[in-house]
């Protein structure tokens, strides 16, 4: 395993994490607790000492297993977890500061924890970020040592980089992968400016980049990659990181031609982002431990070649960059 710095929060944590949205299971199905169980340890075995989790992943049950977990092992592990996406309808006005610390409350009493080593505003409306009440409350919770570390989960660049002008914003969870690569080109750099944790999710654009899918993959009703694909339920980037899926597919098959002998692109997609030093980590999701064991064969893929790196950004180019890239 490899660490990295978390920005000014000064953790050292595994550059490979793990995020918990779909942790108990795929998505759409049940939460199952012994299955989440396995996966949590076995992160915990590999060297992952970062979990990412919400209140709203399985209506809390995921904050539960995570918890437990904390509690039954003995390494350090830190815990993050996210608060907003329970305000119904999720717009500017129901974020109040009332309202959130409830969230961060209910948080702590689901994990059975005295504090949060960070808590991150859950990819709120844009307008929000121009509140700054909403983020002074967040410094009377490090005050009375409910939280540690306040960071933001964002959609788009615009709200990370408005975010990180408030000064207890100390990490920013982003959507950054192969499909989706503008936030590198800004927000990076004035990341590094103000010391400040990159968090990347969707790494794998919702599966799409572990090269496993094809035309007739099926997905459930209850899975996002099901009934999101236009953005009918939330955001549509966090589905296939807003790329067409018939899209998508012709492009990443593009590049296993760039990588013939590697069935599985997973690790290449992955090691392509941890290439960038401005990330702190990367927190892939699993649903089962085998997925989290090929995440980490991230480590074992040899450095890029020059030729290789021009060729994934061509397809980059080819294929993804007009669709998508100044939408996000």
């Amino acid at each position: 395993m490899q660490y990295r710095k978390l920005g000014k929060t000064g953790m050292e944590i595994s550059a490979i994490s793990l995020g918990t949205w779909q942790v108990g299971g795929k998505w759409g199905e049940p939460f199952n607790n012994a299955n989440a169980d396995k996966i949590l340890n076995e992160a915990v075995d590999k060297g992952i000492n970062f979990i990412d989790t919400a209140d709203v992943y399985s209506d809390g049950e995921s904050e539960k297993a995570v918890g437990k977990l904390i509690r039954t092992r003995s390494e350090k592990i830190f815990v993050a977890t996210k608060c907003g996406r329970q305000l119904n309808p999720h717009v500017n006005a129901a974020y109040q500061p009332a309202v959130l610390r409830k969230f961060v409350e209910n948080s702590l009493r689901n994990m059975g924890l005295e504090t949060l080593d960070l808590i991150q505003l859950h990819c709120p409306p844009t307008d929000v970020y121009y509140r700054p009440e909403i983020f002074e409350l967040f410094d009377k919770l490090k005050q009375e040592g409910k939280i540690q570390n306040l960071g933001i989960s964002v959609e788009r660049v615009e709200e990370a980089l408005k975010g990180i002008e408030f000064d207890n914003v100390t990490t920013v969870q982003i959507i950054f992968n192969l499909f989706r690569q503008r936030p590198a080109e800004l927000f990076f750099k004035e990341a590094a400016k103000k010391n400040i944790g990159i968090i990347v999710r969707v790494p794998l654009a919702s599966g799409l980049l572990t090269g496993k899918f094809t035309q007739q993959s099926t997905f459930a009703e209850g899975d996002h990659r099901f009934f999101n694909r236009n953005g009918e339920a939330f955001d549509k980037g966090e589905t296939f990181s807003g790329v067409d899926y018939n899209t998508g597919l012709a492009a990443v098959e593009a590049l296993k031609a760039i990588f013939p002998h590697q069935p599985n692109l997973a690790p290449i997609a992955l090691q392509w982002i941890l290439q960038f030093k401005e990330v702190s980590c990367i927190i892939p999701g699993a649903s089962r431990p085998e997925q989290l064991v090929s995440n980490l064969e991230a480590f074992l893929v040899p450095e890029f070649t020059q030729a290789q790196l021009t060729a994934m950004q061509a397809v980059y180019d080819a294929y993804i960059k007009k669709q998508v890239h100044q939408l996000w």
